[in-house]
């Protein structure tokens, strides 16, 4: 399932020569495998075999059109946080029915628009909210399938700025404000209530993190029902953390230091869950995003400079944190390694890009073999929030995509050129 390996110590993606993909479309390119794509989503979907059970790809994560054209083809539903990922969505071949609009700002012309394509819910998160979808599905005489999201306040050992289930956080109603809400459904004759939805956060990677969100939301619904209100979904969210690193490995590489998400799968999340959320006798969505794509992408970046001080090594790459902003914003770890391995020594440096900014680095004080100007090196598992998080700070261009399909491959986005 994992795509990209070492034959003969250089760094292949499938049946393709990741230098040769490097030669043909240049620095800095995402890389994404097909087959790894494909073999998540059906991994995750034999995991859920035996439940009534959708799954909404979430679109934040990579929106690339062609990605997602290949995961509408598989019959998977979307989740999408705005009019413009609800347009790629649909152009892109997910059914309506398969859609759900997720966020805490939409806008009136939003709501309006997912009404009118009749998609399969707005999840809600106040009751401001609720007013306005019940106004706009009113004044255009149609009714608004909704889930309501309840905020139970789990904590979950991740980035504060990915943590969605606490609290303090801007996101859903607290549990008993919530309920409130669910018994005066009537006073909002033109919202249907469906369900319930919730979402701890991102990148998790304990198992009983999710068990605790699981047990929560299936008590609320079991206290709905006793007051006789009808609840048919649960919609569990995603934040299925993945293994970051020590993704590939080979004997000239130095050794990867451990950390929590080691020998992780978003499979044993959710066999560990899933007994729990049965017990809700609901239908079961989630959304996982970064679970189906960030093992299926890598960026590739060119040294440009080798810069010894008195205290630190820096290497000098053509990326930048426009490009990839996640080891800056979020202080998270990519593993990153050369496309070609020579020999066996190692040094401590600094990969830094080229912009203005001393917070433009990929690793700090990261052992790396020994690498010189103009061998390429491949940040790894940045298929999610790696492109759709780009931007044309310093006046950069974003970088060119590429699908890789067995010994085929294709430009998918090509690099943008920011004037003529």
């Amino acid at each position: 399932m994992e795509e990209f390996k070492y034959k003969h110590d250089e760094l292949w993606c499938e049946s393709t020569s990741l230098r040769e993909i490097a030669r043909a479309v240049g620095t800095p390119a995402y890389i994404y495998s097909r087959r790894s794509i494909l073999d998540h989503y059906r991994w995750i979907e034999r995991a859920l075999s035996g439940f009534d059970h959708l799954s909404c790809y979430a679109v934040k994560a990579n929106a690339n059109e062609t990605i997602l054209r290949l995961l509408a083809s598989e019959g998977i539903g979307a989740d999408v946080g705005s009019i413009g990922e609800m347009k790629l969505a649909l152009h892109a071949g997910f059914p309506p029915d398969k859609i759900t609009f997720s966020g805490v700002g939409k806008r009136d012309d939003e709501i309006a628009f997912a009404l009118s394509r009749n998609i399969m819910s707005l999840n809600v998160e106040s009751e401001h909210e609720l007013a306005v979808v019940h106004r706009i599905a009113s004044e255009n005489g149609q009714v608004a399938r909704v889930l309501l999201r309840v905020n139970f306040d789990i904590m979950s050992e991740t980035h504060p700025y990915i943590t969605t289930g606490r609290k303090h956080n801007k996101f859903g109603l607290d549990p008993v404000k919530a309920r409130e809400l669910i018994r005066g459904m009537k006073q909002f004759p033109s919202v249907r209530f469906l369900g319930v939805h919730s979402h701890i956060g991102s990148q998790i990677t304990r198992s009983d993190t999710f068990v605790s969100a699981a047990r929560a939301m299936v008590e609320f619904i079991r206290e709905l029902r006793s007051e006789g209100i009808e609840t048919r979904e649960l919609n569990f969210g995603g934040g299925f953390g993945v293994q970051y690193r020590g993704f590939v490995s080979h004997p000239l590489l130095p050794p990867e230091p451990e950390g929590g998400e080691m020998h992780l799968s978003t499979v044993k999340l959710l066999e560990a869950v899933l007994p729990e959320l049965r017990k809700a006798e609901c239908r079961i969505l989630i959304q996982p995003g970064r679970s189906i794509i960030a093992h299926a992408g890598i960026l590739l970046t060119k040294i440009l400079y080798r810069k010894v001080s008195d205290s630190r090594t820096f290497l000098i790459v053509d990326a930048g944190m426009n490009d990839l902003i996640r080891p800056s914003l979020y202080q998270s770890y990519h593993q990153i390694v050369p496309l070609e391995l020579r020999d066996a020594r190692h040094e401590t440096v600094d990969i830094v890009g080229p912009l203005c900014e001393s917070g433009d680095f990929f690793a700090l004080d990261r052992p790396m073999p020994v690498c010189e100007r103009d061998e390429i090196l491949a940040l790894l598992c940045t298929g999610a929030y790696g492109y759709v998080l780009s931007s044309n700070y310093n006046g950069r261009p974003r970088p060119v995509e590429v699908l890789v399909n067995d010994d085929r491959f294709e430009t998918i986005r090509p690099r943008e050129v920011i004037i003529q």
